[in-house]
C-alpha cells in the first residue's frame, strides 16, 4: 500500500503566515496535534501537583527535606524506566497506542497518591505514576515530528512542549484555590484526585488519531524489524550518548528549579500561598512565551545554536535570581519572567531535535531512551538540593541548576547539526 502525503506536498506550493506551519498539516496531522498537545498538558498537571503541594504533604508526613525530595527523584528515575519501555512500544506497536497508555498510566497513580496514608504508599504511587509520565512526551512528540514538514518542525514541536506551561498554569489556580480554601491535611489529596482529568483525553486519542501512513504501512510489514538496540551500534551509539547528556543537563537544571521554587519563596522569602502563586505565574507566563518564541529561533538559528543560547542564559538568570537580596522580592518578580523564558525554550528544541537523530524504525526508542534516561539522571539534581538545602538553605542550593546547563552545554560538542532532516 503506498504512503499518502502526511501535509501539503504540491510542487511550488507556499503556505506563509505565523501559523503557517499548523495550516500545512493535513486534518489527520491536525488531529495528531491536538492529541499530544493535550496530553503533555496533563502530563504537566500531574506532575505539577507534587511541587505545588510540597509544604503540606512534607508537614503531614513529616519529613525532612531529603524525604521530599526524594519524592520527586523516584518520579523522574522510574520516567527514565518508562521511557526506555515506552520506546520500545512506540516503534513496536505505534506511536498513538502508546500514547494512550502512558496517559492512562500517569493519570491512574495520580490518581492513588491522593489515597497514600503512609510516606511509603506515596513514595511507591508517585514511582509508578512515573512509569507513565516518563514515556507520553516521546510518544507524542514523534507522532507529530512525522506529521510535520522538515522547514516547520522546530516550531511545531516547541508548540507541543509550550504545552507544559499550560498544565502547569492549570495547576497553579486549582491549587491556589484548593489550598487557600481546605485544610492542608485534605487540600494535597484534592489535588491529587484532580490528576484523573487525563483520562477524558483518551476518548478523543481513541476516536480521532491515527499514526501517519508511512509508520502504519511499516508496522504492517512482516520483514524483519531493525533491532532496537541498533541505538547503542555504530554511529547512532554517539548520538544516544551526548543526546542523553544533553538531556541530563537541560532536565537537572529544569527540575530543580521546577521542585524546589515553590518552597523556596514560601521557607525563605516569606510569601503566602496567594503570593508564591502569584510569582510563579510571572514564571510560567515567560515559560509559554519562551516555548512558543524558541520553535521560530530554532528553525532560524539550527538546534545546537539555539540550545547553546538558552542553555548559557537559563544558568546565568538562575544564578542572578537565588542572589538576589533579601527584601528585594520585587526583583524576583522582575527575573522570573526571563528566567521561565530561557529554562522552557531550551526544551523546545528536543522534540525535532532527537527525532531527527534517529531513523524510522529505531526513532521512538531513540527519542524516548535519550530523553528519559536523561530524565532519570537529572532527577539526582533535585535531591542533591534537598540534601544540602538542611545546611546551606534552598536558596544556595538551587546552584545545582546551573551545573545542570553547563553539562547541556557540553554535551552539544558531540552532536551534529540536524536542521533541514527530511523524513522519508
Amino acid at each position: 500500500m503506498a504512503s499518502t502525503p502526511t501535509g501539503p506536498r504540491t510542487v511550488g506550493e507556499e503556505v506563509t503566515g505565523p501559523f503557517s506551519w499548523y495550516r500545512s498539516f493535513t486534518p489527520q496531522g491536525r488531529r495528531a496535534f491536538k492529541g499530544a498537545f493535550g496530553g503533555f498538558a496533563l502530563d504537566s498537571y500531574d506532575f505539577q501537583v507534587l511541587p505545588l503541594s510540597m509544604v503540606a504533604i512534607t508537614a503531614y508526613f513529616h519529613l525532612t527535606k531529603a524525604e521530599a525530595g526524594l519524592l520527586t527523584t523516584v518520579t523522574l528515575v522510574m520516567s527514565a524506566l518508562g521511557g526506555i519501555l515506552a520506546g520500545g512500544l512506540i516503534d513496536r506497536v505505534g506511536r498513538v497506542r502508546t500514547l494512550m497508555i502512558t496517559v492512562g498510566t500517569y493519570a491512574l497513580f495520580t490518581v492513588l497518591c491522593g489515597f497514600a496514608v503512609t510516606y511509603p504508599m506515596l513514595l511507591a504511587s508517585r514511582a509508578l505514576q512515573g512509569l507513565g509520565f516518563g514515556g507520553e512526551w516521546a510518544a507524542g512528540a514523534v507522532l507529530v515530528a512525522e506529521y510535520a514538514r522538515s522547514r516547520y518542525r522546530g516550531r511545531t514541536l516547541a508548540f507541543i512542549q509550550s504545552s507544559w506551561a499550560i498544565g502547569w498554569g492549570l495547576a497553579v489556580i486549582v491549587s491556589t484555590v484548593v489550598m487557600d480554601n481546605l485544610a492542608p491535611d485534605i487540600a494535597w489529596r484534592v489535588m491529587f484526585w484532580t490528576g484523573a482529568l487525563p483520562a477524558a483525553l483518551l476518548f478523543y486519542v481513541r476516536r480521532n488519531v491515527q499514526d501517519a501512513p508511512e509508520v502504519i504501512n511499516r508496522l504492517a510489514e512482516k520483514g524483519e524489524r531493525v533491532p532496537l538496540t541498533s541505538v547503542f551500534r555504530g554511529t547512532l551509539a554517539r548520538r544516544t550518548f551526548f543526546a542523553t547528556l544533553l538531556a541530563t543537563g537541560a532536565q537537572g537544571g529544569y527540575y530543580t528549579i521546577a521542585t524546589w521554587l515553590p518552597t523556596y519563596l514560601k521557607t525563605e522569602r516569606g510569601l503566602t500561598v496567594v503570593g508564591t502563586g502569584g510569582y510563579l505565574f510571572v514564571l510560567i507566563t515567560g515559560a509559554f512565551c519562551g516555548y512558543v518564541t524558541a520553535g521560530y529561533v530554532i528553525d532560524l538559528l539550527g538546534r545546537k545554536k539555539s540550545f547553546a543560547l538558552f542553555a548559557v542564559m537559563s544558568g546565568s538568570l538562575l544564578l542572578a535570581y537565588i542572589n538576589i537580596p533579601d527584601g528585594a522580592n520585587s526583583l524576583l518578580l522582575v527575573l522570573g519572567f526571563p528566567l521561565g523564558f530561557c529554562a522552557s525554550a531550551i526544551f523546545s528544541g528536543f522534540g525535532s531535535f532527537l527525532a531527527e537523530l534517529y531513523p524510522s524504525a529505531v526513532r521512538g526508542t531513540g527519542q524516548s531512551l535519550t530523553y528519559n534516561l536523561g530524565r532519570g539522571i537529572g532527577a539526582f539534581f533535585p535531591t542533591a538540593v534537598g540534601f544540602t538545602a538542611g545546611s546551606a538553605g534552598v536558596g544556595n542550593a538551587l546552584v545545582y541548576g546551573v551545573v545542570g546547563y553547563a553539562v547541556a552545554l557540553v554535551a552539544l560538542l558531540g552532536l551534529p547539526e540536524t536542521r533541514g532532516t527530511e523524513f522519508t
